[in-house]
């Protein structure tokens, strides 16, 4: 059995997580679970209490929340190459922070169609909408990637997160469109979406 273990749902943020693997590319397991039953099993919530995926595990370590599982790749393997050195993650810190709290509170408010007010914008971590889709057109700049040459973590989780809203409409795709088209083409990407759709055939029908 291999030592990773990814818990996921071929129509979750688990996608993200399976990227991020294939990057890395070591060997892994990938469990599917059903969000009807499987997640809420007190098996699984003694691995992740949120009843969500995705969830890793590697060895007797357990990690939850994408972005940290990004992270968390990125260090365990550094012959992959996937996380600046340490001296010079200040791009790299900012932006996973920045989409995986502002961007993904902002763009849960917006699918609830919870709208802001200049007074709630104060207390607000995310601010505006407007603010955080202004700033994330700022992203891959001045590229080619997050952190210049190096592509790393950050532009799985960040890069996902993009993907994703392009695809749901909530972002103009046109300021992203050199970028995705570079994540898009990588073999990793193009590897992890063909698993994941081979997968959510079945649970589609």
């Amino acid at each position: 059995m291999s030592e990773l273990t990814l818990y996921t749902n071929p129509m979750s943020r688990g996608r993200t997580a399976r990227w991020m693997l294939e990057e890395v590319g070591e060997s892994y397991e990938a469990v599917i679970l059903d969000y009807a039953f499987a997640m809420k099993t007190p098996d699984y919530l003694a691995i992740n209490p949120m009843g969500k995926v995705p969830a890793l595990q590697h060895g007797d370590r357990i990690v939850t929340e994408c972005a940290a599982i990004c992270a968390y790749l990125a260090d365990a393997f550094p012959q992959a190459g996937l996380a600046p050195p340490p001296g010079d993650r200040h791009a790299y810190y900012r932006w996973l922070f920045f989409a995986a709290g502002p961007v993904e509170g902002a763009m849960q408010d917006a699918a609830r169609k919870l709208d802001g007010t200049a007074e709630t914008s104060r207390m607000l971590g995310y601010g505006s909408l407007e603010t955080v889709k202004r700033v994330l057109h700022g992203v891959a700049q001045p590229g080619p990637y997050i952190c210049g040459e190096q592509f790393t973590a950050a532009d799985v989780y960040v890069g996902s997160t993009i993907d994703w809203l392009v695809l749901f409409k909530m972002l103009d795709p046109e300021p992203f469109g050199p970028y995705l088209e570079r994540l898009r083409t990588r073999r990793a990407y193009i590897r992890a979406r063909q698993i994941d759709e081979a997968l959510r055939e079945p649970i589609a029908r």
